[in-house]
């Protein structure tokens, strides 16, 4: 059996210290649900980019098959100028595309192809929850943004001028 100073959080003589509606430096609870059986939610779990960036599984085969990609792409860019003059034009095109189409094959079937059509699927998803301005609205914002230019130009004119002003009666030269 315990203590009574750690089966209660106390020490003899002192009130009860209630840990579950406190946070850990101290402060009081912020969440409504402290001392009610809830958890409350820990403050900032640090998490490295990095940790996050990292693909799961990516091994040594899908590193030679991301090489391999990379290979098949630039030799069908080196073939296609590689060829010039001694094939007609069609074939130096076809063995360009063939050679582009191998690395991307290979590209996709690696865990790095994978995880980049999940990104673009996942964009796709993202992109269906934009909400578009109507036409009377991108009007309004094309007009405001070349207003906005204008003056921005007219600004920068007049600085330049200004400055070029300044420096020619500094240094004593003449133009325009």
């Amino acid at each position: 059996m315990l203590p009574v100073a750690q089966a209660t959080g106390t020490d003899p003589g002192r009130k009860p210290l209630d840990r579950k509606a406190s946070s850990s430096i101290g402060r009081a609870a912020v969440s409504k649900t402290a001392g009610w059986g809830f958890e409350t939610l820990l403050a900032c779990h640090r998490v490295s980019m990095n940790d996050v960036v990292k693909t799961e599984g990516s091994g040594t085969a899908d590193v030679a098959k991301l090489v391999t990609a990379i290979v098949l792409a630039v030799a069908g860019i080196v073939a296609f100028y590689v060829l010039k003059g001694q094939q007609a034009d069609w074939i130096r095109w076809l063995v360009f595309v063939v050679a582009l189409l191998a690395g991307a094959l290979v590209f996709w079937t690696s865990d790095y192809g994978r995880s980049t059509w999940k990104f673009v699927l996942d964009s796709r998803i993202e992109l269906y929850k934009v909400v578009w301005p109507d036409r009377e609205k991108t009007k309004q914002l094309t007009i405001v943004v070349f207003v906005f230019v204008a003056v921005l130009a007219v600004f920068f004119w007049g600085l330049d001028a200004l400055l070029a002003w300044g420096t020619r009666s500094i240094l004593g030269g003449k133009g325009g």
